[in-house]
């Protein structure tokens, strides 16, 4: 049996899939045909349905429920971990709701987080996440939209927070930041999702406990990062609910799209939604 699986070439997906695709656990007998492309992008293949499993943005998976599953492992929530708005140090922005915005994606929960916090903050242009930076300094756009590893380095490059989007979101929301999912094909033969999920889970429990195993793994694909910033991003990203979302994961993905459709961000909730 193969199957195509869609990941992030960050830190926190490669230390989550190094065990499954190099098979330092028993794949039982199921082959992954990876693609590692940026979270937005990966996005756009899953409202294409392109692949059979892949990392989504929770905000994508909103219109997604009637073609994918969400699987209780690999996801990424999380507290305080939020994306942060930030402008270049020292510049003043008058009125946000008037500013340009750098976003790293329509549908990435950056920006609905974003569109929670500023409903009338509309001039936005997306923008692949690593160059938001670069045009937040040379005054391509006001502000920019920063998520993964660039929480970590903005300050150093010149930047500052406007707002840091996690705490806007646990200001009111009593739950962990729903920020990435896993998700399956919902034609995919539900013993076999099963299995998809058991392995996910067995190959963070993997990372977990070999953490130096993947490192390889994400210095291969981590740019220029340093070793600290690799760590720290992990930390942040990948915990408990990585290995299985719980309750508490499952009731702040709900309360994710009864936000949204409260704010009028969505016209009606998603159908076709459930979590085993």
């Amino acid at each position: 049996m193969k199957l195509t699986l869609g990941f992030s070439p960050c830190p926190n997906d490669c230390f989550i899939f190094d065990a499954l695709i190099h098979k330092k656990i028993d794949t039982e007998g199921i082959e992954f045909t990876t693609v590692m492309e940026d979270v937005e992008s990966l996005n756009a293949k899953a409202f294409h349905q392109t692949l059979d499993i892949t990392k989504l943005s929770y905000h994508a998976f909103i219109y997604l429920t009637s073609h994918y599953s969400l699987l209780n492992s690999g996801s990424a929530l999380g507290f305080n971990c939020g994306p942060l708005l930030v402008k270049k140090k020292g510049s003043q922005i008058a009125d946000i709701n008037k500013a340009t915005i750098a976003i790293p994606g329509k549908y990435t929960t950056a920006n609905f987080l974003l569109s929670l916090a500023y409903p009338k903050a509309i001039n936005k242009t997306e923008t692949l996440f690593s160059e938001i930076e670069n045009k937040v300094l040379v005054g391509e756009v006001d502000a920019g939209l920063l998520i993964h590893e660039n929480r970590f380095t903005y300050e150093e490059k010149g930047l500052e927070k406007i707002i840091d989007l996690g705490e806007f979101w646990e200001s009111f929301i009593k739950a962990p930041i729903p920020l990435g999912g896993i998700v399956i094909r919902k034609n995919i033969d539900n013993s076999l999702q099963r299995s998809v999920d058991r392995l996910i889970r067995k190959s963070v429990e993997y990372a977990f406990e070999n953490p130096d195993s993947c490192m390889d793994f994400v210095r291969q694909h981590a740019q220029e990062m340093s070793e600290d910033v690799m760590k720290k991003h992990i930390a942040l990203y990948v915990n408990e609910y990585s290995i299985n979302l719980g309750e508490i994961g499952k009731n702040a993905i709900i309360l994710m799209f009864q936000k949204a459709f409260e704010k009028g961000l969505i016209n009606q909730l998603p159908i076709n939604f459930s979590i085993d």
